[in-house]
């Protein structure tokens, strides 16, 4: 008897479109790559335009399409119009990679300035409520909607003088535990990622001291956060812990 063995696809997420915030550099920018690889097209979100016009020469190279979308996330008008006009372009959303996000002030909690708190509350945390809100209709129209957002061990650990950082995760985490609780009986799954010790500039930010040789690259979380978003993915409401590389 003839046995076939089935090869799993090497571009899995063909035909697929996938929205990356924060996009113009590490984890953003390896996953996107990522995903273009595989097979989506990926829309790109970042304040940063020349590191998205970076990231897209380097996807054109490859063969792959990205939609540019240059902009704060602190800029909840331009977030509701999103939705409307990837609708009008392309009629769904296949999956959505919320990796954007700020420390903020490192210090005592009563010495955070009222401007650092509310810009913080903001990009972490009500930016990605405006995002579930125009971009939820969409993910429904998919026959596989896949949203994951980053987050933080610092939401879960009681930490001196990491404050606004971690009140806005924690803020994220019961935000996403919700809507993955409301959207259960649709074919949408909504998770969160914590990517751990990992070296992007937001780490040497909070350890500048530190060596980030010791510590992951954004490519080796890269595939943990783009296996999430396959279609063949089957978890809701985790948090998902990166794990280190097999060395």
């Amino acid at each position: 008897m003839l046995m076939i063995k089935l090869v799993p696809s090497l571009r899995p997420l063909e035909g697929k479109l996938v929205l990356v915030t924060g996009a113009s550099r590490g984890i953003g920018a390896a996953t996107a790559k990522l995903l273009v690889k595989k097979g989506a097209h990926v829309i790109l979100i970042a304040r940063t335009q020349g590191g998205l016009e970076e990231l897209d020469d380097h996807i054109k190279e490859i063969g792959g399409k990205s939609t540019l979308v240059p902009m704060d996330l602190a800029d909840f008008d331009k977030i509701d119009h999103i939705g409307a006009t990837i609708f009008e372009r392309f009629g769904k959303l296949d999956g959505l990679v919320a990796n954007a996000g700020l420390l903020g002030t490192m210090g005592p909690i009563n010495h955070i300035t009222p401007e650092i708190w509310d810009y913080t509350i903001a990009v972490n945390v009500t930016a990605n409520w405006r995002l579930i809100r125009s971009l939820d209709p969409l993910l429904r129209k998919s026959d596989a909607g896949r949203a994951i957002f980053l987050t933080s061990a610092a939401a879960r650990q009681h930490r001196a003088f990491w404050g606004v950082y971690s009140v806005s995760k924690a803020a994220l985490e019961m935000m996403v535990h919700t809507y993955a609780k409301e959207i259960q009986k649709t074919q949408i799954l909504v998770n969160l990622f914590d990517p751990r010790r990992t070296r992007t500039k937001m780490r040497a930010e909070a350890y500048p001291g530190e060596d980030p040789n010791i510590l992951k690259t954004p490519e080796d979380v890269a595939d943990q956060i783009v296996e999430t978003v396959l279609p063949s993915y089957s978890l809701n409401d985790q948090i998902i812990v990166a794990k280190d590389p097999i060395k």
